[in-house]
Formats: C-alpha cells, structure tokens, sequence
C-alpha cells in the first residue's frame, strides 16, 4: 500500500455492504456472489471500475503539523511570552544589548523544543511498509503480476510461502497454507489457515479462513479472494485506531506547565505594582519600565527549559546503557511515575520460542527442562534426571523427530532452527534427552509424506524400518490422531491427559506409528487406521527467567502489571500463573467478555483483573483509556502492529527493538533493544532516579530567582534614587545582564551536576508518585523561600555595605562604586548558590547519606563556575558587556562567608523537619 494523497476520495473502500459482512462465516462460493466475482478472477474492465469507485488499496494518512505548527507550539509558553515581551520593550527603550541577551535565550528554548518533536515518530508512515509492492492477481482468467495499489475487493489473487499478504483475503483454496499473524494477533506460532468457514462471532486470531493485508506466509500457498483493501482492512483500521489515540502530555510536563502558569501570572502581577511604585517615587516611566523587565528577567527561571531537558538527556544515555532507548525525552521522567505496566505476553514476558516441558506417555509423565532454542535439560520423571531416556520416551521423541519439516543448525556457537517453531520445538526435545536428530534422520531415511494442512491437521511421515518393513509415523491434533489408532486405545484417558496438559497453557500434540510392510509410497487408505498412539508431547511459550523476579520488582515498587495478548486463555493463564499475576482459580478475561461491556463494568474488569487474551487492538486501546480514567500512569509494552494503538494511547508506549515491527517502535516512546521485560524495571529505576534529580534542580533554582526578585523589589521600593546629569536614576542592585548572568550562567552551571546524583535509598521500594503530586512539594516551597530571604538580605547587605565604603553615597554619581557594588551582590548569591548546591544533593537525608565524593561533576561544576566568576569580575570583555567590576580578595572573602551562613540556617531546618517526622511516625506507632 502507498500513500493516498488524494482530498476526497477514501482509499480502499469495502463494497457497499461489506462492513457488516462476516467473510469468515460464509463459504467460498458465498463470498464470491457477495463480491460479484468468479474463480478466474475479475475482468480487466471490472476492476477499472471498482478501483474508480472505492479508490486505490492504500492506507490514507492524516497530514502531519507544519513546521510553522511546530514551532508555534514551543513559542505558546507563558514564560516565553513574557520574555518576548521584555526584549521588545528593552529594545524600544534603547537597552539593545539587555533586549537582545533575552531574545537570545527565548531563541535557544525554542530550537530545543521544536527539535525535540520534530523528530517525534511517524506510526502511521510505518504502516505502508508492511504490504507489498506487487501481487499475483487473476484478470479473465490469466494471472498477472500487478501492483498491490490496484487491487480491489473482488480480485483474486494467488500466494506463497514468503509472500506477504496485499490485502484481507478470503480463502477459496490452500494447501499447507500458515500465516504469521504475530504483528496483529499476538499468536506465538504460525497461523493454519484453511477454507472451512468459522463461527461468525469468532475472535480475529481464531478467524482462520481469512488472511489480513501485511501479514507474512510461512508455508504452503491458497488462491484467496480479495474482501477489503486500504482502510477497509485490519491494519487500516488499526491506522485509524492510532489516529484516534491521544499523545498525552507527560506528568512533568504537566506539572512545569502549570509551574510555568503560575510563574507568569505572578510576574506580571509584580511587575506591575513594581512599575507603579517606580512611577510613584519619581521614576522617569522608561526607567519604571525597565524596573519591571528587569523584575521579570529576574524571576523567571531562564536555564529552567535547559536544565530540564539536559537532565532528561542524561537520563536517555543512563537508559541507553541498559539497553532502553528513548525516543521521546518526557517519557524518561514519565517512567518513574508508572503505576500500571500493561505488557504484551509473547516476546516480551515469554521468549517467543515454542518449548516441550511436558511428555505423556502409556508409562506415565516426563518433564523436560531447559528454554528456547537450545538443547540443554534434562529429561525428569518425578523430579529425578534420567540419564537415558525409556524405550518409551525414545519412541516419542523419535516420532517428533522423523514426522518433522524443521531443521537445526548451530550458529557461531549457538543454535538455531529453519521451519515451524512447534517442529524446532520437538527436535530440540529430542536433543535434550541424548537422542541424535541428523543420525536419526541418516538411519530412517524418509520414503514419503503427507504434509500437514489444516483441513485434515496432521502430517505423515513413511520412513525406513528394517529390510522388511517400514515405519508410518503421524502427528497432529490429539482427536484427530485418536481417531486413527486401534479399538483397545483409552480414549478417554487420553483426552483427559490432554485436558490436563491444556490447563497448564501447554499446546498438546499427539504421536503414533503404524508398521508396514516395505512400501515406497503412501496411499490415502494407509492414513486412516491401524495406528499405536505413542503419547503427547506438551509445548508453550515459555516466560524469561527475568521476568519472574522482574513482575515482583515492580510489585514491590506499587507498579501493577497486566498482561494484554491476543494468545489463547489458556496459555495467557498459564504465563499469568507462573509470573505470579494472578493466583489460582482466578482466571483472566478475553476481548469477547470486554465487548460486552459497559465502561463501568470494564472499570471495575480492569482494576480486578492482570490476565487478558484474545484481544483485538480496539479491546487493548480501550483498557489503557479505562486505566488512564482511573488516574493511572500507564506503561504499555508490544511488538506488533496490534500493540501500535494501545502503544501511542499510554503514557508510555514501550516497544520491543528485535522483533518488534517498525508500527510498533515509532509509536513507541521507549525501545528495548534487549526486548526483554527486565529492561523494564531498570528503567522505571533510572526514571524515578531523574524525576528525584529534577526537583532537586527545581530546588536548588527557585531560590535564586526568588531571591533576584526580592532584591529588586526591595531595592525599588526603599533604595534612595541617583542624580546623573539631572536625571533622576533607580538605584539598583544589579542590571539585567547581570541577572541573566546569574540564571543562564551560574545557575545552570551548578544545577547540572544535581542531574549525576545517585538514586536515593530505596527508590523502588516506595510507591508510584500521584501525577496530582505538585513537582514541589510544601516543604520545597518553604524551603525555597528561606533561602531567597537568606539571599536577598545577604546580597543588599553587602551591595550598600559596599557602596557606601566606595563613596557611593557621598551626593556625587560614582559609576565605578555602583559597578563593584553590584559585582559585589552578583558574588554574594553566587557564593550562597555554592553552597546551596551541596544540601540539594538529597532531599530526604543529610548530604552524608549520598556521600561526600559520590558525584564528582558537583566539584567539576563548581570549579568551572569559580572560573567564570574570575573572568566575570576581572576580564575587560565581560566587564564591558555586564557591567562589572574587579573585586579585592577581601570582598571576595565576604561574599563568601555571607553566602556560606544558608549551611547552618537549613541543617537547622532539615533537623528540624527530621526530628517532626520522627515525631509524627512515633505517633503514629502509638
């Protein structure tokens, strides 16, 4: 499928009645008289027609923002309105040099925005490769190779082992023909698909006369009719689906939005009165003016945007190094705040490779060990190892073997399979109990075989025996093998040990052999009796290892975790059972149950329930809608195009980077290149470990533009005002360039290192934070303005202490007096900043807890703002642009020392608030 760029037409139509045909219900020739069409295809001159009236089989794409969108949308901010507002209005008032530093760190904010989203992914796109280019269609009756965009409901089409499906097709022929259905329906294993109509209620994995657009044929080939193209189709209507999911901003984002909201109103508030007050007290209005835009640029937190998203930067690389890669910056904090982690089963809690872990016998029950595509284990009778396995079980194993399409093959060391993943499964069964599959293969050479279809869902195979004899083995579905064993077979045992098996999620086959006589060839008669069961072998999906411990890591961190597939009841319950899920008796819910019901009633499925199966898209869709209504932060994992829905509808979409499909990983905001759930928790750790960082920055930055407020409000409401040249000028303590200084330089050069801090203790092991939760909390607030208080009355302190020993206060101006001053106050907050830095490295516990040298980018950060700080003071360049002065050591020593008092005055308060927590768990104890 392309692309439809086309305005009005929708691509890919249905016939007119066909959305509530049920295809997979009716019979070939049922279907064929629907879409008026015949065996030998369409005529040339009626797919002309139908491809003029329901438009070319491609998907139809919404149009993606403009740049200009785009951009508009990180210029849309409160706190970047009120910058643009204060570099307008310094430039009108001929303070260029003041108007342009500001226009320049709007500029900066902006790029770093608009790059970010930019690059955001494009799920839809990704959909049009997976259908191909060309098909082999019939047209009066010849077939010809046209391209997949032209076909139309009706078109008959021909595939093969390798094809991938062009459209949803009804079966009219095949033979031996399996699909991989992974991408839509979650199944673990080929899908057989066979001409036979199915129940018309049948869930989309168990609609087995139909093939959907973009899937992959495994084996055999079918003349199939074409039902649906373009939107019409399952992968089109799973495009749509992914129209209709919302990206949903971040937590974070959040909660900075509405920061940022607050910011702003109470800027322009201040700002205000401030310009009134200025106006008052005889302020000429250009300086009254420039009074507010410098309150402005002084409060607004300018490196915030920057801090921010560097500290998210930081965590992408942490995150990168456990194998999870993140596409989207929000989506590291968003993880930390996770409180539901919807995953999908095969894959990602299992390891996508069909095992036998249970063997039947008229002997009795063996249990094979060992995972996946490998042939360690061992062959276990009431839990003991054999160390060769029973006549018995060597006759079942070499049944699996010999009536087997599969191959293996070693590979740099480990081993590998070609062919259906249930037959890999049997031989690497047969490995593990000792037995030689290619000896096996070299001394019973095959003489004939009916391959498996899914009309008649077994597969024979004739091999040689002795001289005289050979040896017909069968395998398939347990009743269909039953039915062509011998009268003094136990039927009923057999099916209930089936029963059994199929309780535990295992997917049963059953073995036979039949002696004959030497014969070169199979005859349709040699298949239907005469056989000796040999006994079951059971396979599943089996969980990672890490799964297991990684489910109650999340537990133990308040994370729920449900698991969504598209896979039988009985497997997704048996995985369920074993990753500690659910508990006994407490089965799981399939798509067929959630249609029926209500959102109230899938309100309540949702909160009781962690076991789905047998969902479709629009079912997996819902329930994250479901969670997110409950005020949950929802994590959603999957590899399939199925999953790209639910994906791009959480909080955080987490695909799987090897066999996800690339649907899946543009929808996502996070990849696992390990594909391993495991990976998971790692990063909802390093998660929390930024989001715990983040408000340590936001901790550590507020004060400082609180406290440039403060100093600026108090400066224009009591500082006396300068005669120059007649003109009556605001004695303040710092100029705008030099407040700038102070939040892009010295703030952002300090509060990066916070971004390195370790994790606190027990990080995992307290509940998910509420997205209600304000990013500061009370005591931050108070803290906050503590330190501003601290701050402001240490900076006006030593900014008239020194201008009046200069002489500023003698009845003449002294433009130099009024530079050291203020150079003077720029030192006194950087050296409190200094300080400050070191009690934000832990906002629970004394900064001995996270240790003195445990983060040596705070000694790197402070060294390099020492450095700027000297040229700030002592550099002609700097002094020129910023207006400042050099300062004597003496008046660097009392800058320090005032700005190291914040150390006692909040050890005293995080004593203090220790000491009430104590208190209050005491009490609570009582």
């Amino acid at each position: 499928m392309q692309e439809s760029s086309h305005p009005k037409k929708q691509a890919g139509l249905r016939a007119p009645d066909a959305p509530s045909v049920p295809w997979h219900a009716l019979l070939p020739d049922a279907v064929l008289e629907r879409l008026s069409s015949a065996p030998q295809g369409l005529t040339e001159e009626a797919a002309r027609e139908r491809l003029a009236r329901h438009g070319p089989n491609v998907l139809e794409r919404s149009r993606p923002d403009s740049a200009w969108k785009l951009l508009w949308r990180q210029i849309d901010s409160p706190l970047i309105w009120v910058l643009i507002a204060s570099a307008g209005l310094a430039i009108l008032l001929g303070k260029v040099t003041d108007g342009l530093v500001v226009a320049a760190v709007v500029v900066l904010n902006t790029l770093i925005g608009f790059v970010q989203e930019y690059r955001a992914g494009r799920a839809i796109e990704a959909l049009n490769h997976m259908v191909p280019e060309t098909a082999q269609v019939l047209r009066d009756g010849h077939l010809l190779a046209r391209p997949a965009a032209e076909l139309v409901p009706g078109d008959v089409v021909q595939l093969a082992s390798g094809d991938r499906v062009p459209a949803d097709l009804r079966i009219l022929r095949s033979r031996n023909f399996q699909v991989e259905e992974a991408a839509l329906t979650g199944e673990s294993v080929p899908s057989s698909k066979h001409v036979a109509a199915v129940a018309e209620d049948a869930e989309l994995g168990d609609r087995a006369s139909l093939a959907f657009g973009g899937t992959l044929v495994t084996s055999g080939t079918s003349t199939a009719v074409v039902v649906a193209t373009g939107s019409a189709t399952e992968l089109g209507r799973i495009s749509h689906l992914m129209e209709q999911a919302a990206d949903l901003s971040t937590p974070l984002t959040r909660e900075l939005a509405r920061l940022g909201r607050v910011i702003s109103a109470g800027i322009v508030v201040l700002s205000a009165v401030l310009l009134g007050v200025g106006m008052f007290r005889g302020y000429a209005f250009s300086d009254a003016v420039l009074v507010a835009i410098t309150l402005a640029v002084a409060a607004i937190p300018e490196g915030l945007p920057a801090i921010v998203t560097i500290a998210l930067a930081i965590g992408v690389q942490r995150m990168a190094s456990r194998r999870a890669v993140i596409r989207k910056l929000p989506a590291v904090e968003t993880l930390g705040s996770t409180t539901v982690i919807c995953t999908d089963k095969t894959g990602t809690l299992t390891r996508n490779e069909m095992t036998v872990q249970a063997l039947w016998t008229w002997r009795g029950h063996y249990a094979l060990t060992g995972v996946g595509h490998s042939p360690l284990g061992d062959l276990l009778r009431a839990g003991r190892p054999l160390d060769v396995p029973p006549d018995d079980v060597r006759a079942l194993l070499v049944a699996g073997v010999l009536c087997n399409e599969a191959d293996l093959q070693p590979r740099e060391g480990r081993w590998g399979m070609t062919g259906d993943p249930t037959e890999g499964a049997l031989l690497f069964a047969a490995k593990k109990a000792g037995l030689g599959v290619t000896e096996l293969r070299e001394r019973h050479p095959r003489l004939d075989a009916i391959p498996f279809e899914s009309e008649h869902q077994f597969m024979a195979a004739l091999h040689a025996g002795d001289p005289e004899h050979s040896e017909l083995f069968m395998k398939g579905a347990p009743e269909v093998v039953l039915r062509r064993c011998g009268p003094e077979t136990d039927r009923d045992a057999v099916l209930a040990e089936v029963e059994r098996m199929a309780r535990q999620g295992l997917r049963v086959l059953a073995f036979a052999r039949k002696h004959m006589f030497r014969a070169d060839a199979l005859r349709p008669q040699d298949v239907e009796d005469g056989f000796a069961l040999l006994g079951l072998q059971g396979m599943i999906d089996p969980p990672r290892e890490e799964a297991v411990a990684s489910v109650q890591a999340c537990h133990a961190a308040g994370i729920r975790v449900k698991m969504m597939t598209g896979d039988h009841p009985g497997t997704a319950e048996a995985i369920g059972l074993q990753l500690g899920l659910h508990a006994p008796g407490h089965p799981g819910l399939t798509g067929a149950h959630l249609s029926g019901m209500s959102d109230a009633e899938l309100a309540v499925a949702v909160k009781d329930t962690n076991v789905f199966a047998r969902l479709a898209p629009e079912h997996k869709l819902r329930l994250v809608r479901a969670l997110q209504t409950q005020r949950h932060v929802v994590a959603m994992t999957g590899d399939g195009v199925n999953d790209a829905p639910a994906l791009k509808q959480a909080d955080i979409g987490v695909a799987m980077g090897i066999t996800g499909t690339a649907v899946s990983r543009e929808a996502a905001d996070l990849v696992l290149t390990d594909d391993n759930f495991a990976t998971i928790v790692a990063a909802v750790e390093e998660g929390r470990r930024v989001y715990d960082n983040l408000v340590k920055s936001l901790a550590f930055v507020l004060p400082t533009n609180l406290g440039l407020a403060l100093i600026l409000m108090l400066g224009v409401t009591f500082f006396p005002l300068q005669e120059s040249g007649g003109v009556r000028e605001p004695l303040l303590a710092m100029r705008p360039t030099q407040l700038l200084w102070i939040n892009l330089v010295a703030t952002v050069t300090l509060a990066l290192p916070l971004a390195f801090e370790a994790k606190e203790r027990h990080v995992m092991r307290r509940p998910p934070r509420s997205p209600d939760t304000p990013v500061l909390s009370h005591f931050v607030v108070m803290r906050t303005g503590l330190v501003a208080l601290l701050m402001a009355a240490g900076a006006i302190g030593l900014f008239l202490w020194e201008f009046a020993r200069q002489g500023g206060n003698n009845g003449v101006p002294n433009d130099w007096a009024l530079a050291e001053a203020r150079t003077m106050a720029v030192n006194t907050v950087v050296s409190f900043q200094i300080f400050y830095l070191w009690l934000c490295r832990t906002l629970t516990g004394s900064t001995r807890e996270v240790g003195f040298a445990s983060n040596p980018t705070v000694f790197v950060g402070i060294a390099a703002l020492v450095l700027l700080q000297a040229a700030f003071m002592y550099v002609p360049f700097f002094q020129r642009l910023f207006g400042s002065a050099p300062l004597s050591l003496g008046d660097i020593a009392r800058s320090v020392l005032v700005g190291a008092c914040v150390l006692p005055v909040v050890g005293l308060e995080k004593w203090l608030r220790s000491r009430r927590r104590e208190v209050g768990r005491s009490v609570g104890a009582t």
